[in-house]
């Protein structure tokens, strides 16, 4: 029988449709690949061509003049940090200039790997790039929030195939966010703990949809997935904000995000994906209500007329058989060529 899951952050309705559930299997990407070279020579984010992207804001350095990560303005950015966020209301109309940061990480010099082909080392590395950025930004009092995001294939929206991230600082909170951040902060009224940190302890015994566990976090199915394979990472320790997060922590972030891509990439071919940092903004660090996240989600179905007419969404593969299926998904082939290269 079909059954509809109410998403527990933020109490939304989920259509899980059993009744033409497909096994995880089913949802494999076949598509004949060229697998891309490690260095292009007309790619502005390959070493060699950094005179093609605006100057850097922020350079994680290798041995002598190479480079690991890179920051850079997004030479197309949606926001400009050149304006002032001035603000105006005409017949309820509110505008504001469209003030804002929009940068690159870029990933890795290397134009073939994906960051599910990365190593750790390589991964914490982007992390670290990540907080760097975050925090700097945090600063400024115009912005009062920052999306990390990444997109990884033309149908999760990315123009550019060498392997990069993305950070946009607004100075709004967008809706969304602050729904969840409504949403947590009414729980914590009204039972008096982090409902995230509730939703963890009880997933983690429960088992059945943690996919990986570390010392300090756990990658699971949500109960009430909105689309198939969407995962999220949990901090173990109680966070309100990305900028909390810890040296050590950095790092055990960077093998079960690595290790998760790893699976998904395996397991399901290396389908397009879309990750997200979810995080409170910056002044709400220490804030006992909220937790921030990663979310990922592969890109294997596509939005249809009911879900835009009713912001509802059906889910054809159980959380639960998701979970099992990247449980059992072999990547020390991968592994391998990480640690080799």
């Amino acid at each position: 029988m079909p059954e509809l899951r109410q998403d527990f952050f933020t109490k939304e309705w989920v259509i899980i449709a059993t009744e033409r559930a497909k096994r995880p299997e089913e949802l494999v990407t076949h598509r004949q690949v060229q697998p891309p070279p490690a260095f292009v020579e007309t790619c502005p984010f390959c070493p060699g061509n950094e005179n093609k992207t605006p100057p850097e804001v922020l350079r994680v350095p290798a041995k002598g003049d190479q480079w690991k990560v890179r920051v850079i303005p997004n030479k197309f950015a949606a926001l400009s940090s050149e304006v002032q966020p001035a603000r105006s209301l005409q017949h309820l109309r509110r505008r504001i200039d469209g003030f804002g940061f929009h940068e690159v990480i870029v990933d890795s010099p290397d134009h073939s790997r994906c960051m599910a082909q990365l190593s750790d080392e390589q991964v914490a590395s982007v992390l670290n790039a990540y907080k760097q950025r975050y925090s700097s930004l945090s600063l400024d009092h115009r912005i009062t929030h920052i999306t990390i995001f990444k997109n990884h294939g033309v149908d999760a929206g990315a123009s550019l195939q060498h392997p990069h991230s993305q950070l946009i600082a607004t100075p709004v909170i967008p809706s969304q966010v602050r729904h969840r951040l409504f949403e947590a902060l009414r729980h914590y009224d009204d039972v008096g703990e982090c409902m995230f940190c509730h939703m963890i302890e009880r997933e983690v015994e429960d088992e059945t949809r943690v996919v990986l566990k570390s010392e300090r976090f756990v990658a699971m199915e949500v109960f009430a997935s909105p689309t198939p394979f969407a995962t999220h990472i949990f901090p173990l320790r109680h966070m309100a904000t990305f900028g909390d997060i810890s040296e050590m922590e950095i790092i055990d972030l960077a093998r079960i995000l690595r290790t998760l891509l790893a699976k998904i990439y395996v397991g399901l071919e290396n389908p397009d994906l879309n990750f997200t940092v979810r995080s409170a903004p910056a002044e709400y660090t220490q804030a006992r209500h909220f937790h921030w996240y990663v979310s990922v989600i592969p890109r294997l179905t596509r939005v249809a007329g009911f879900e835009l007419g009713s912001g509802m969404f059906i889910n054809t593969v159980l959380p639960e058989e998701a979970a099992d299926f990247l449980r059992r998904v072999s990547i020390e082939k991968v592994n391998a060529a990480a640690a080799g290269r």
